[in-house]
């Protein structure tokens, strides 16, 4: 069973996949979000790749504020949560992404990549978090359960 992981973002949508035992989470690519480019495009770029990796479940970073309360960019995570949902029929998990980007930043910093080459990597290094930390904390446990059946 794969599971696709995303960042949403106002202007990029980071992707990544778990391998097919669900235990590792890998980076695919970063869907840049241009304006003749909305959400038709975006949508159909993903639904491609939920049919590519042959995904079961979608995990979708959930942008809450530091206080844990719920503000402009969570509302729009969980709109496209819907939109994801119509689109693919498959189940969406909201998973909690705070400061990963902040994580992403500081990996890639750490790794020495120069501040102007960063942005086209930062969003699928954070969709890579946000499905590690679901794996992580569900992933291995579900591959079990769906092995044994």
């Amino acid at each position: 069973m794969r599971i696709l992981g995303l960042d949403y973002g106002s202007k990029t949508v980071g992707v990544a996949v778990s391998d097919p035992l669900g235990i590792t989470a890998q980076g695919v690519s970063t869907i840049w979000r241009k304006q003749e480019n909305k959400l038709r495009q975006t949508l159909a770029q993903i639904g491609k790749l939920v049919e590519d990796y042959q995904v079961e479940r979608i995990v979708l970073g959930y942008p809450k504020n530091m206080n844990n309360t719920v503000g402009e960019r969570a509302l729009k995570s969980l709109e496209f949560k819907e939109m994801l949902e119509r689109r693919t029929g498959l189940p969406v998990v909201m998973w909690d992404e705070r400061l990963t980007t902040v994580e992403a930043n500081r990996t890639l910093m750490e790794s020495g990549v120069r501040r102007e080459n960063r942005k086209q990597y930062l969003d699928e290094l954070a969709a890579i978090f946000i499905l590690q930390s679901y794996l992580d904390a569900y992933g291995r446990e579900d591959a079990v359960r769906e092995v044994n059946i």
